[in-house]
């Protein structure tokens, strides 16, 4: 009897991988699972990871994945790609994605059952970006949407809803022309790709025409032969020509200029050898400075250019008027919410003042006569430290750090929650005295923005590292009044704010500003839905290049214990990075598991433990 596996989706895994295989037409090719973001190579592709719970939601999104990386294996060909790839980024964006959606078209022709696993995983994407909820076609990305447009009619099948939102808003200004012709022949489809780039206003970004042979070149590498030939042979020619008594002097003279040149050569390399060795320590010239540090976790974790990111003041990316308006919408988006999240604030409030008992100090010269030594007192009345003074515990020295993740796949109603919780929380916090500063984290544009238009520039420096532009937004600084921050976490709510999300990176940033905070007590508190993700960095980075950031970053600070550090996961399991975490399925119970949390900290004070425990020691 054959031995059942000790996991019930390895079947499943092993059946998909030789599937795959078979698909793409590569028996050498390997095939993984991983928590890492799915991704191809020449060599293997590396599938989203399926639990022992095998959901249908994950069996699908394996399958898609898979599906579509055998497609792209089997009928994409990286010679061709790379004559016609354009130079600028959008133009090879848009191109990218065109011939993505030609390799599911056609295995969604020749095998039509990939279409539909296919889809799940358009959908999942689409939805984790939150695609449906955009409104405008500047916010939505044009590459994309091309795609989209390519697999619709190639196939005939409707897109998913949110995939087909961004597809439509699109649609009126992309002109496709007809695909019928063009699907089998690659080099013909990125022609016509090409040409529809450039209709769409990006013909600048498309480079030379590979098509077209240059005569120019043809005719100046005749010209260079021709030069060159007749030139060789008369050197050899008036070498043969010149009188026997000419050859000897001129060949002396020669000789001797070369000589001498090689007797100078050498003298001023002794002279500057010998002035190296008899310079004073002092003089001796100065080494490179070592690299630059781009992050104190990880010495190996760089950024290509730091030029454009930014830290700005949620106040600057949009005018007074603009954020009452998107701050009247948050407050209508959660009405509904506003009775429940009233009284965990209250709760949490009665919680935390519970907190703030008031502590006696003993054996002093003044204060209050101390009851317990009072029979002492009253047999020698010149005894000394024999009172005591009531102070408040340290509980108010504390400030609260609250981290949120403004990736595009927060859009909708996980910002909406996240923003009212974060806003609750500064009221509750700060009527106990307690310091709260609210902060963001995104990227100033997709695919990389003009950071990775620099190093595009700069000829494609191989694994140039995070190639993204940062954008890192001050909601509400620990110093600063509720009340006069209260609009800015309408900016949530702004279209177009949403993008990427560098999780590493933000979460040093929010550490550097906390620890340099003057409370004895620092908490951060990070809200996210999932790994770090930014396409730019990771197309051309390793796979696992952000998440080993953050990582490490968590280690850091776990370690250095400058402050306390909780984290609470939306969808997404975060307890793999952090010791203290909370993972919530329904955005429904972020307010509940924010406060309790806090309550919890301040419920089991580190400080006091380390107090008791040193007390327990010495006694």
């Amino acid at each position: 009897m054959s031995k059942q596996p000790d996991n019930p989706a390895d079947p499943f895994k092993k059946a998909l991988a030789e599937a795959t295989k078979t698909m793409a037409r590569d028996r050498e090719l390997t095939v993984s699972y991983s928590v890492d973001p799915p991704g191809l190579t020449r060599e293997g592709m590396r599938l989203p990871q399926v639990t022992r719970r095998m959901t249908r939601d994950e069996v699908l999104l394996a399958r898609g994945t898979a599906d579509a990386f055998a497609l792209r294996h089997r009928y994409h060909d990286e010679g061709t790609a790379a004559r016609y790839a354009p130079t600028g980024p959008m133009a090879r964006d848009i191109l990218e994605a065109m011939e993505t959606a030609r390799c599911e078209a056609m295995g969604a022709r020749d095998m039509p059952g990939t279409a539909t696993n296919i889809d799940a995983k358009i959908a999942h994407e689409a939805d984790r970006k939150g695609y449906g909820q955009i409104k405008k076609a500047v916010d939505a990305p044009l590459a994309v949407a091309a795609g989209y447009l390519v697999r619709h009619l190639a196939t005939g099948r409707d897109l998913p809803a949110s995939a087909a939102n961004v597809m439509e808003l699109w649609r009126d200004r992309i002109e496709m022309g007809d695909l019928s012709g063009t699907l089998d022949d690659q080099a013909a489809f990125a022609r016509m790709a090409r040409k529809m780039i450039a209709d769409m206003g990006y013909a600048d970004q498309l480079g030379e025409d590979p098509d077209m042979d240059d005569p120019s070149d043809d005719a100046s590498d005749e010209a260079e032969q021709d030069d060159q030939e007749p030139e060789s042979s008369a050197d050899q020619d008036g070498a043969d020509d010149q009188p026997d008594d000419a050859t000897p002097e001129r060949s002396q003279e020669e000789q001797q200029d070369a000589s001498q040149a090689q007797v100078a050569t050498e003298e001023s390399d002794e002279q500057q050898e010998g002035e190296e060795a008899e310079m004073p320590e002092g003089e001796a010239p100065n080494e490179p400075p070592p690299p630059a540090v781009h992050s104190d976790a990880d010495p190996n974790y760089a950024a290509f250019t730091t030029r454009f990111d930014e830290e700005i003041h949620a106040e600057d990316l949009a005018d007074p008027v603009e954020l009452e308006r998107l701050r009247a919408y948050l407050d209508q988006q959660l009405e509904p919410l506003k009775g429940a999240v009233s009284r965990l604030a209250n709760k949490l409030q009665r919680r935390l003042q519970a907190q703030q008992s008031r502590a006696w100090e003993f054996d002093l010269e003044e204060g209050i006569l101390d009851a317990g030594r009072l029979a002492r007192v009253i047999a020698n009345p010149t005894t000394p430290l024999s009172f005591k003074v009531e102070h408040d515990t340290e509980f108010r020295d504390t400030c609260v750090t609250l981290l949120l993740d403004n990736s595009g796949s927060m859009r909708g109603r996980p910002i909406s929650i996240a923003a009212i919780c974060a806003d609750v929380l500064a009221r509750t916090l700060e009527r106990c005295q307690v310091k709260v500063e609210i902060l963001g984290f995104t990227t100033r544009a997709w695919k990389g923005g003009q950071s990775r238009e620099a190093w595009l520039a700069d000829g494609r420096k191989p694994q140039p590292g995070r190639l993204n532009d940062l954008r890192h937004i001050i909601y509400k600084g620990g110093d600063t009044p509720w009340r006069r921050t209260r609009p800015n976490l309408g900016l949530m709510m702004k279209e177009g704010l949403l993008k990427e999300n560098i999780d590493g990176e933000a979460l040093e940033w929010a550490h550097r500003r906390l620890t340099a905070r003057p409370e004895a007590r620092k908490i951060l508190m990070v809200i996210s839905d999932g790994a770090p993700v930014d396409d730019s960095t990771l197309s051309v980075n390793p796979a696992n290049y952000l998440e080993k950031h953050l990582r490490d970053v968590i280690a850091m600070v776990e370690r250095r214990k400058a402050c306390e550090l909780i984290a609470i996961g939306i969808g997404h399991d975060v307890t793999r990075y952090y010791q203290r975490a909370v993972t919530i399925t329904d955005v429904e119970q972020l307010a509940g598991a924010m406060t309790e949390q806090l309550a919890s900290l301040f419920d089991s004070d580190p400080r006091k433990r380390a107090r008791v425990l040193g007390m327990k020691k010495v006694g």
